[in-house]
């Protein structure tokens, strides 16, 4: 059975797929038994032929290509569909996640004293290499969304995730889905646990997020969620039994 699958969604990062691939089986080699799911999501550079090229000689590597972009959620959401593992690492395609870093998520979701409800072990990036503004539009991003949704997470858009598929693939799915998913989990009752982790500067291409889309977008997602959390109710079973003949 594979232990683990990672799932990569990328879009124009032809330049970063060779050497993030490389970082990910070093750090996975002799640990578990693994597959790397890549999702290019309507790249219109040499992505796709960068895929297809390293495929041929790697076995864990699975690729998919989306007909055109549809976003980052649901490249995840393909790449989680297709993967073979009940456990799911994602991590962003731009090279600043740091693949060492996934034996530590592992560890803490594999701890005998993690909660018993434990469904999410998401990254925190300390030490952010991005540019101020980027910064300062995560911090504030962050903070407001802490505030209103009281997802006890300091870097919910860190990209660096692990969780069981099926816990995933339960929860409600829209577009940008992903910036919100420490909040969904607990929505459905489940815990979650922040590890600190490495980021690392953008070597290559460039980032296709911009701060107004963050803001804007963001806005009119906080609200729908919100608005899932008010309607959210988790059962709580007292006693089950099966009667036999």
């Amino acid at each position: 059975e594979m232990d683990l699958s990672v799932v990569v969604p990328v879009k124009d990062e032809e330049e970063n797929i060779a050497p993030l691939i490389d970082e990910i089986c070093a750090a996975l080699d002799g640990l578990c038994q693994y597959e790397i799911v890549y999702v290019d999501d309507g790249s219109t550079d040499e992505t796709w032929k960068s895929l297809v090229a390293l495929s041929q000689g790697l076995s864990q590597l699975k690729i998919i290509r989306h007909r055109k972009s549809y976003g980052q959620s649901n490249a995840i959401h393909t790449g989680v569909k297709a993967a073979r593992s009940s456990v799911i690492v994602t991590l962003d395609g731009d090279g600043q996640n740091d693949p060492a870093d996934i034996p530590r998520l592992v560890e803490v979701f594999n701890a005998p004293n993690r909660p018993s409800d434990l469904q999410l072990v998401i990254g925190h990036r300390i030490k952010r290499r991005d540019s101020w503004v980027k910064r300062a539009s995560a911090r504030v991003a962050n903070g407001v969304r802490g505030y209103l949704l009281k997802d006890r997470t300091p870097d919910t858009g860190c990209g660096l995730k692990l969780f069981p598929r099926k816990i995933f693939l339960g929860l409600p799915f829209f577009d940008h889905m992903h910036r919100f998913l420490p909040a969904l989990i607990l929505r459905s009752g489940g815990a979650i646990v922040s590890v600190e982790v490495n980021h690392r500067p953008r070597k290559y291409g460039r980032s296709h997020y911009g701060i107004w889309d963050r803001l804007w977008v963001g806005i009119v997602d906080l609200f729908g969620v919100m608005w899932l959390q008010r309607r959210s109710k988790v059962a709580e079973i007292e006693e089950v039994r099966n009667f036999e003949n």
